[in-house]
């Protein structure tokens, strides 16, 4: 089958490259040495498989695979090869906003709470003021976050909701803080306005129309079609290629990366990108939403000027869904995508009516998307070669190098024969953040175990109450620090994820609901008058006292509960046979009994 194989990709390519002659640019002839660049490229990057399309006005002209689509199997990389797209899925999801902008379900610069009065985010003038454009360019002041989603179950209506608990890192529209959540969001505001999931959206209204038969949503989908992409990248401290799991966990997140497709459909996508929305002599996409998502909403830094004295990128600005720079001179249009073990790239000159498509596997060749990308413009416009392969492979061996150094002074810091503050059995349990969901620590064996979004290990202690898990190739290394409250019970487990540390609350065993309601009534001062306990209709309890306003109740553990402003005052329902015969408040200065009325 392999020779067959071999055969039809080879035809297709000679045809392909044929067309090209009638599109006014001699591929063949500006590709001249371009296969023995690409084979040096895989050689030095140790890069499993790479392929690459090229889109001239309104044809592919242009589709080779290079290396192998299965490295253990060997199975050739080709122009039908599937592979997750990843970001590249955003401008999709940004087109089909602007479909329902169109139609006036939504609106790019006012609030989007105007449109969607259910969006909740940190505080008010975040609400009063984030548009769909604010969303959609990564200019919301509010970054990534991506643990939220990542390995997670929550649903697309669950982290649509979890917007209201991203605190901004920054002003609003002042800096580029790049957000896959937004795009969630944003897609389940295609849901909410049109009334079908994004994924039928998108496929009725752009999929199907541009003919893109092969592409979808997930990798069971993907595993279904003759050809698909293996995962496989190099080990961290060594060259060595390994096969590593696809990453599926992505139904929530959909909007920001879900797609699925290959070479030859993403073409069509590209034509309609680079004609104005027109498909096979047909409107497909609307002219004035691909216009408003290619205008610049933010400027992105000239990192690589700065930093190196790069000046072939300059000027980056973000639109919607999609950057634009000045490639040496000519304007461009793209955008990455990376999933562990893909990644692509899917740019055009909008003067010059060029486009490339890059599919890469391997997180350590990440980079080549880029590397073959400008490599390609650069031929076809008769323009020298700049030495991108050489100049991001001595970064890349040099991190390389420094990263596996670092891992042997890991343990620099720790403060040898310490011991836990308290029995392991007492960390176990559950602790949550109403951003980053819930995080299990049990006990197993004498060892507490780590179990977060899927991500399960062990864990010692690495001093005091700090306690790691292993170094793994894939997940990582996850430290948690674990605090007490003033009554010395262990009540927080800290963690750093993604910008920050993020403070996870330790869960009480749940209360009966009947005792619940016995907690609510009136208890007696000692002065003589009487304050309430009231059961809410969220199952939680407020203190009234006379004149005040309610001051909400937290459970810390069994009867007893503290105030949100104070940790050392705790108030503790005294149960005896069952029924509820007073409310004790402990704090530093003393106790107090208030008896049940």
């Amino acid at each position: 089958m392999t020779w067959r194989r071999t055969a039809v990709a080879a035809c297709l390519l000679y045809t392909l490259s044929a067309n090209a002659q009638t599109q006014g640019i001699d591929v063949t002839a500006k590709l001249d040495g371009f296969d023995a660049y690409m084979a040096k490229t895989l050689k030095d990057w140790n890069a499993p498989g790479v392929g690459v399309g090229i889109v001239v006005n309104d044809k592919l002209v242009f589709a080779k695979g290079y290396g192998y689509r299965d490295y253990e199997k060997k199975l050739p990389f080709t122009a039908g090869t599937m592979s997750p797209i990843a970001s590249n899925t955003k401008l999709f999801t940004a087109v089909a906003a602007g479909m329902l902008v169109e139609e006036g379900k939504l609106t790019w610069d006012k609030p989007v709470r105007d449109s969607v009065p259910s969006i909740r985010f940190y505080n008010d003038q975040l609400n009063n003021s984030v548009t769909l454009r604010d969303m959609l360019s990564h200019r919301t002041g509010i970054t990534r976050h991506d643990t939220i989603w990542y390995k997670s179950d929550f649903t697309r209506k669950e982290l649509f909701e979890k917007l209201a608990y991203l605190e901004p890192e920054q002003p609003l529209r002042q800096r580029f803080l790049y957000n896959n959540l937004m795009f969630a969001a944003a897609g389940y505001l295609i849901e909410l306005q049109s009334g079908k999931t994004w994924e039928q959206f998108v496929r009725e209204r752009i999929l199907e129309p541009l003919q893109m038969t092969s592409t979808s949503y997930s990798i069971a989908d993907m595993l279904k079609r003759p050809e698909f992409g293996v995962g496989f990248t190099e080990r961290r401290d060594s060259f060595e290629l390994y096969r590593i799991p696809y990453y599926e966990d992505i139904g929530g997140v959909a909007p920001c990366g879900a797609i699925v497709s290959n070479i030859e459909d993403m073409s069509h996508w590209l034509i309609a990108l680079m004609n104005g929305g027109k498909y096979n002599g047909r409107q497909v996409l609307p002219p004035e939403v691909l216009k408003a998502t290619l205008e610049p909403a933010i400027a992105l830094p000239n990192v690589g000027l700065e930093t190196r004295g790069w000046a072939e990128v300059l000027n980056a600005a973000y639109g919607m869904g999609r950057e634009t720079a000045s490639y040496r001179g000519h304007l461009i249009t793209l955008h990455g995508g990376d999933l562990p073990g893909f990644h692509t790239q899917v740019s055009f000159m909008p003067q010059e009516h060029i486009g490339v498509i890059v599919f890469e596997i391997g997180n350590h060749s990440q980079p080549l998307y880029n590397i073959v990308t400008y490599n390609v413009y650069e031929r076809l416009l008769g323009m020298s070669l700049t030495p991108w392969s050489e100049r991001q492979l001595d970064i890349r061996l040099k991190n390389k190098k420094a990263e596996t150094e670092s891992r042997t002074k890991k343990n620099e810091g720790r403060v040898p024969d310490t011991k836990p503050s308290h029995a392991l059995a007492d960390y176990a349990g559950s602790y949550e953040n109403t951003a980053y969901g819930v995080m299990k620590i049990g006990l197993k064996d004498n060892q507490l175990q780590f179990d977060f979004h899927k991500i399960r290990m062990p864990m010692t202690q690495f001093h005091y109450d700090r306690f790691d898990t292993p170094d793994d190739e894939q997940d990582g290394e996850w430290s948690v620090n674990f605090r007490t409250n003033p009554q010395g019970d262990i009540d927080q487990a800290v963690m750093s994820l993604d910008e920050g540390e993020a403070v996870f609350l330790r869960k009480p065993e749940s209360i009966d609901s009947k005792l619940m309601t016995q907690f609510a009534g009136n208890y007696l001062l000692p002065g003589g008058s009487t304050f309430q306990i009231v059961l809410n209709p969220d199952g939680t309890l407020s203190a009234v006292l006379p004149g005040q306003a309610a001051l909400p109740l937290i459970h810390t553990k069994g009867f007893a509960f503290r105030t949100p402003q104070f940790s050392d005052l705790i108030l503790e329902f005294v149960v005896q046979d069952g029924q509820v015969k007073a409310l004790k408040q402990r704090d530093p200065s003393g106790e107090f009994t208030f008896p049940k009325k």
